[in-house]
């Protein structure tokens, strides 16, 4: 399960298409460097699956760093409309660049709809002209944009035997997006964005001012508590894709679960210190919990 990654020295986006093999490679490479927690759960995966991840992955990764480029935000706009003209190209057969090169081979392999790749860029464009949400139903159309589409993308790879896992595969998305933006409260009020519906925050009265002013106070509390159930809620509910996903895929998504939903429990164990400190999942656990889930899923026992 271990892999040996050399940086490539290959563009990863833009000029012509390239090589399968080296293209993969790029992907790889720009996994295990941003994917942090994603990384240990695709290390479960068989070969080919684990490389189509790694295209995913990679894809995400440049629409993401087109948008949180430093130029203005015309400029960012653009080079999501660019981006999305080179994805049509590659299921056209035009890829160009790395990642779209490797994109194109396992999208065709694995069958994935290029919806689901331009609901990606969606969502990362919502960043670019949204910052506050009224009601947690344009709350819960941004998780499916920038978290459930991708999960969409990943069950494509994984494969599934009835329908019901793109449901499942939703609520699983929506439910590790709202651990995400409880986590990252302090940084994303740094950055002007507040994800916390006002109609919570008014509900629990807790005003905006005190959120970028960083006040863990006790109706602070009680809103993240609120958070967490309604996302305990998904996890729940996402919890019924695994049976659905072919067998040595499991592993996968069950240790992204598995971390994120402990890093929930210790966010909520530890009063949401979230203004004070990044809470985070040690390294050796996540590792642990990789081994354990991916035994599971290649030993003759029931899940």
């Amino acid at each position: 399960m271990t892999e040996t990654v050399r940086p490539p020295s290959i563009p990863p986006y833009g000029g012509e298409a390239v090589d399968t093999d080296a293209a993969y490679a790029v992907c790889q490479a720009i996994t295990r460097e941003g994917a942090k927690n994603f990384y240990y759960a695709f290390l479960t995966l068989p070969k080919e699956k684990r490389k189509a991840i790694y295209a995913a992955y990679a894809f995400c990764r440049v629409a993401d760093d087109i948008a949180d480029d430093e130029d203005a935000t015309a400029d960012r706009v653009a080079g999501l409309s660019e981006l999305r003209e080179t994805l049509l190209g590659s299921y056209e057969g035009k890829a160009r660049g790395a990642v779209l090169s490797a994109l194109s081979d396992a999208a065709q392999r694995y069958s994935i709809p290029e919806k689901y790749f331009d609901d990606v860029i969606k969502g990362v464009e919502m960043d670019l002209r949204k910052h506050r949400y009224a009601t947690f139903e344009e709350l819960r159309e941004y998780c499916y944009y920038v978290a459930s589409a991708v999960g969409l993308i990943c069950i494509e790879i994984f494969e599934y035997t009835d329908r019901k896992a793109i449901e499942y595969a939703i609520d699983l998305g929506i439910a590790m997006q709202l651990t995400n933006i409880m986590r990252d409260v302090a940084e994303d009020a740094a950055n002007g964005r507040i994800y916390l519906p006002k109609e919570d925050m008014d509900r629990f009265g807790y005003s905006e001012e005190e959120l970028l002013a960083g006040v863990n106070n006790e109706n602070f509390r009680a809103l993240m508590a609120f958070q967490a159930a309604r996302a305990r809620e998904y996890y729940e509910r996402g919890r019924k894709l695994y049976p659905l996903l072919d067998r040595r895929s499991r592993a996968c998504p069950r240790t992204l679960e598995s971390v994120y939903s402990r890093l929930l429990d210790r966010m909520e164990a530890e009063d949401f210190p979230v203004f004070e400190k990044r809470v985070s999942i040690s390294k050796a656990t996540k590792i642990s919990l990789m081994v354990r889930l991916w035994l599971r899923s290649v030993a003759p026992i029931p899940w």
